[in-house]
């Protein structure tokens, strides 16, 4: 074997661009920086978002609005869709998921007061408005706050 003779391992024949090698290399001069401005220096970085001195757009549009990050989402559920349950029986939020009234297990659910309740139900949810209270308890039911 010769020195002439040698070859690269299939699929390794790409190579890496040598910039700043000289002319011969198609990548001196410049080094493909162009010439001159901010970027063609060394340590000549822009920031994402910098315009060249413009007022960037992230700075130019309009900003509103809050978001508190301690809001509590509840998950409202009327009392007409509680007809779905027997004389008696307890409603939680585990039992609401079991007969497919929410979808999601680990949710703070209200109960509010659209609609009519005419069986006794023992209620437990993370909140009720005052008119729920008030049907559910007409109706002979107990409300327990969770």
């Amino acid at each position: 074997m010769k020195m002439h003779e040698l070859e690269a391992n299939p699929g390794n024949k790409k190579r890496k661009k040598r910039v700043g090698i000289g002319d011969g290399s198609g990548h001196g001069g410049t080094s493909c920086r162009g010439h001159k401005g901010q970027k063609a220096r060394s340590g000549g970085k822009v920031t994402p978002g910098f315009e060249g001195g413009q007022m960037p757009l992230i700075r130019r549009i309009p900003k509103g609005g809050f978001k508190n990050r301690f809001r509590r989402e509840y998950l409202p559920i009327n009392l007409d869709r509680l007809g779905a349950f027997n004389e008696g029986e307890e409603v939680n939020p585990q039992t609401l998921y079991d007969k497919r009234i929410i979808n999601k297990r680990n949710v703070l659910v209200k109960i509010l007061g659209e609609g009519e309740i005419k069986k006794k139900l023992v209620v437990k949810a993370n909140a009720f408005s005052k008119s729920a209270l008030e049907k559910i308890e007409k109706a002979g039911g107990k409300v327990e706050i969770i």
